[in-house]
């Protein structure tokens, strides 16, 4: 088990990882909130029609300047210059372990790239009070060893979340536990609470 993170928190990739990383895994899983109500338990079986929960993770690209360079989600799967892979759209989260995986080439990274943004959005629309088990986390591309796991906190009325962002600092990659949540299907709406935090 990696460490845990607390919102906020910023920790160095190759250290945690014991140095020489260069590919990695932002794994994100889920599972649907167990309820009362009609239609949810439904849903957790496939056959509750629009109450499946389909969180959608994201990467997005930015340069020094903080201009948005690219991003990787569910409609462009891979970066334009290849060195990121989205493993594809997860629409329910069933099953256990990640649910959807965007797997990062760190030395393929450009050098003009100095951070990635992780980012989730409920693309059903649902708040966050109808996820249950939610959480990211980075894996060692090289060995599978999990390095950082953040618990996404499923209380409250927000239907997407900054989750994190990993980025060049001092010629090693570091990765800083945002957290913050949002509004938005897409992650277009979150640019604007992005920008502040590169």
């Amino acid at each position: 088990m990696g460490i845990s993170l607390q919102k906020g928190q910023k920790i160095s990739l190759d250290k945690e990882a014991g140095g020489g990383l260069s590919r990695i895994v932002m794994g994100l899983g889920w599972d649907a909130a167990t309820a009362k109500k009609s239609g949810m338990l439904g849903g957790l079986f496939g056959g509750g029609g629009g109450s499946s929960i389909d969180l959608d993770a994201s990467c997005l690209l930015f340069d020094e300047q903080g201009n948005q360079l690219d991003a990787v989600w569910f409609r462009q799967l891979r970066s334009r210059d290849g060195s990121i892979q989205h493993t594809g759209d997860n629409r329910t989260g069933e099953g256990e372990g990640d649910d959807e995986q965007i797997k990062v080439d760190l030395s393929a990274v450009p050098a003009n790239v100095k951070s990635l943004v992780f980012t989730v959005n409920n693309y059903t629309g649902q708040d966050f009070s109808q996820v249950a088990n939610a959480f990211c986390r980075i894996v060692n591309g090289a060995n599978n060893s999990e390095i950082a796991r953040y618990d996404l906190s499923c209380q409250g009325s927000h239907n997407a979340m900054v989750m994190a962002k990993v980025y060049r600092h001092n010629n090693e990659w570091k990765m800083h536990a945002i957290g913050e949540t949002g509004q938005g299907r897409t992650f277009e709406e979150l640019l604007p609470q992005i920008k502040p935090h590169l």
